[in-house]
Formats: structure tokens, C-alpha cells, sequence
């Protein structure tokens, strides 16, 4: 789906439905101009297992005073501080990860001003996959990684929901990325 032309008034809750896969998590869209935020998460990943650690900070272009790290988790908007996260500075630290951390995260500035939003999940599988963009041509790994280590590795990785292949390591490298690489992954690991 293309919006040719944002506004404000698309801004909101958005999700999608495959017919054999079922429904996408929620995900908040925030429409503002040209901002001077930069929300950045590390590790660079959208994905987390239970009781990891997650810093999120604002990267802002004059300096980040005045700007802040906010979520919105199950329909409820809140800022670091405010029953999760630490601050520290403009950074927001959460030392433990766990299933109600699931939401979309963003950076605020006092005067209303935002930043990207990054929807980032908490789950027992995680697919760990870069948010950034990749350069074309460099290399890539996706890992399959469980909450508990299997005695079994294996994965399976599906792209825009197909079956790429199965990886007895739990990894699969792209050796050289291209723009035909683009679209959506996620993995599995068999029972």
C-alpha cells in the first residue's frame, strides 16, 4: 500500500493481514516534517528476547537537550522513567526486557517535535536482523535465536512468506546483499 502523499491525519495505528499467515502486530505510524531526531536502538535490532538489555538513545542535530524517549505500549503512550526504562541523559536504558516492553518507541522534544518510531518486540523466537539499512553489496547474517538453546540449531527462514531454506546453525549469511534482498524475513525453528 503507498500513501503518495502524507498528511497528518494519516498518522495512527496501522497493520496488515495475510490470508495464510494471519495478522501483523500493530504498528504506530508518526507523521510529522523533516525532523532533527533520530531514535537509536542497540543492539541494532527491533526484536528481543525476555530479561535482555536494550539501550534506546535520541540522536538530534544541535543537541539532544529537551528531548526524550517515549513508547506506546498496548494503546498506552508513556515516557522513559515512567514505569520502565532508566534515563540517563537522553538515553533510556531497560537492563531487563520483558513481554510488556513490546510497542512502538520514538524521540519527543518538549516543544512536540519527533523523531522515527521503531516498533520493537519482545518474544520467545527472535529474528536478529539489522534496523538500519544495509549497504548493497556487503554481507549479512540472520539469526534464529530461541529463548532457551535447542540441542537442535536448526531454522527454517522464509521471506514475504516463502521458504528461503533451512540452516542446521540457526544463521544464514547473504554474502552480497542486493535490492532483491529487500522484503519481509522472519524464522522458525522446527519442533
Amino acid at each position: 500500500m503507498t500513501i503518495p502523499a502524507v498528511n497528518k491525519s494519516d498518522e495512527g495505528l496501522y497493520s496488515c493481514r495475510h490470508p495464510e499467515l494471519g495478522r501483523s502486530p500493530e504498528s504506530w505510524m508518526t507523521v510529522t516534517g523533516q525532523s532533527p531526531g533520530f531514535l537509536i536502538v542497540r543492539p541494532n535490532r527491533r526484536q528481543f528476547l525476555e530479561y535482555e538489555s536494550v539501550s534506546l538513545s535520541c540522536e538530534v542535530q544541535g543537541g539532544s537537550t529537551g528531548w526524550g524517549v517515549k513508547r506506546n505500549s498496548s494503546g498506552k503512550r508513556t515516557e522513559c522513567g515512567d514505569g520502565w526504562g532508566r534515563v540517563d541523559g537522553t538515553n533510556c536504558n531497560i537492563s531487563s526486557t520483558k513481554s510488556t516492553d513490546s510497542g512502538v518507541y520514538w524521540c519527543q522534544s518538549e516543544s512536540g517535535q519527533h523523531s522515527n518510531t521503531v516498533n520493537i518486540t519482545v518474544t520467545d523466537v527472535i529474528l536478529e536482523i539489522p534496523i538500519l539499512p544495509v549497504t548493497e553489496g556487503s554481507s549479512m547474517t540472520l539469526s534464529c535465536r530461541p529463548k532457551e538453546t535447542p540441542s537442535d540449531l536448526t531454522a527454517d527462514f522464509y521471506k514475504d512468506g516463502s521458504l528461503l531454506r533451512t540452516e542446521f546453525t540457526g544463521k544464514m549469511t547473504i554474502p552480497a546483499v542486493n535490492k532483491s534482498d529487500e522484503g519481509w524475513y522472519w524464522c522458525r525453528h522446527p519442533k
